[in-house]
């Protein structure tokens, strides 16, 4: 039972109580009535199933970090990397030695602040913070801390870079200016709208030419050198159309492929495993200038190109989210909602045309 006695040393108060796992704790302080107000605090947190460990809240930044690290096994390797860049240079200085419960959030807008009036970019300021936020949300889930200190805490505002969006004239000339090796690649990559790590990932037997489709169920990353296969970018698999000009380019591509299920449609010219990187440099780049296209055109904006080829024509937003593997539809519409306001006008002019057409036959009745 929780009660209050005199410290062994005469000199202040002792709380005792037991916590929720039935271990035995206690607490000195130096009027009985504080001691008194404390056990009916812990008592009040442990009925709520608020009970903080003392014990956890001592835990300290970084030692919490290397738990956390240890049980995030969920993280795809690039990502892990990236983690693994921020903690110790950005995160780990500041807060390694301090206690979890001891920052509040004016601590992690004070860090915040920091960061940025020491230059560094919004982009760079954000995944900072949200390495933070994910390290403190151990701590609440642990018991340590019952308020994430990161909760309510602005970021700057990133400039967004700005998408390009090739017509489909633009996208030919670019295809035929490349080597042409690529030609389909890009092609692909346009009328299809996948992720680059996605085409680098495609196997000829997720080809399927006669229903003109094509599976996508991994996406590649280079890390520290090293080339990783694995799951897309929102762990989902999805079946993508292929218009019938694509089919007609990727049967030539393949030839030769076609018994070869596990070959890689794309590679690099010696047959192995395309890195973007090397590809982008190489040959996107130059390709472009060769085509006459904005220097700023990177390889992404196939992608934007795709989704915004497909509004032209008339597609709802559900079934471009779903060609392009989007999360929720919601991504889809705050990336390229300010494209589909170009469709209104037409919309306006289908409605007039039925009210028109149901004038007319209500004429000739």
């Amino acid at each position: 039972m929780a009660h209050v006695r005199r410290a062994s040393n005469a000199k202040g108060w002792q709380a005792r109580y037991r916590d929720p796992s039935g271990r035995e704790r206690s607490r000195s302080f130096p009027t009985k009535r504080e001691a008194e107000l404390f056990l009916v605090r812990q008592s009040a947190d442990i009925q709520r199933g608020e009970y903080l460990d003392p014990r956890l809240g001592r835990t300290t930044v970084g030692e919490l970090v290397e738990e956390w690290l240890a049980t995030a096994v969920h993280l795809k390797p690039k990502t892990r990397l990236g983690y693994e860049s921020i903690l110790p240079n950005r995160i780990l200085p500041r807060f390694g030695a301090v206690p979890v419960a001891s920052i509040n959030q004016l601590e992690v807008r004070r860090f915040v602040a920091g960061l940025v009036q020491a230059g560094a970019e919004p982009g760079t300021v954000r995944n900072t913070f949200n390495v933070l936020r994910l390290v403190f949300g151990l701590a609440v889930g642990a018991g340590a801390i019952r308020v994430n200190p990161c909760d309510g805490v602005r970021m700057p505002r990133s400039v967004h870079q700005e998408m390009l969006f090739l017509t489909p004239a633009e996208l030919l000339r670019l295809a035929d200016a490349i080597r042409a090796q690529y030609r389909t690649l890009v092609l692909f990559a346009g009328y299809t709208g996948l992720r680059a790590g996605e085409i680098g990932a495609l196997r000829a037997g997720r080809i399927d030419l006669g229903r003109g489709t094509a599976e996508v169920r991994e996406s590649l990353a280079e890390v520290n050198g090293r080339l990783v296969f694995g799951p897309t970018k929102t762990y989902a698999n999805r079946t993508v159309r292929l218009p019938r000009f694509l089919c007609e380019e990727m049967a030539v591509h393949l030839s030769g492929r076609c018994h070869q299920p596990d070959a890689r449609v794309f590679t690099s010219p010696a047959g192995a495993a395309l890195r973007h990187n090397l590809f982008y440099v190489r040959h996107f780049k130059p390709a472009v200038a060769a085509a006459g296209l904005s220097p700023r055109l990177r390889f992404h904006d196939l992608r934007h190109s795709c989704a915004a080829i497909l509004i032209a024509q008339g597609a709802h937003p559900r079934a471009i989210m779903e060609r392009l593997g989007h999360s929720t539809i919601q991504v889809t519409l705050d990336r390229y909602g300010h494209l589909f306001p170009g469709l209104d006008e037409t919309l306006t002019d289908g409605l007039e045309r039925a009210y028109q057409d149901s004038r007319l036959a209500e004429f000739d009745r």
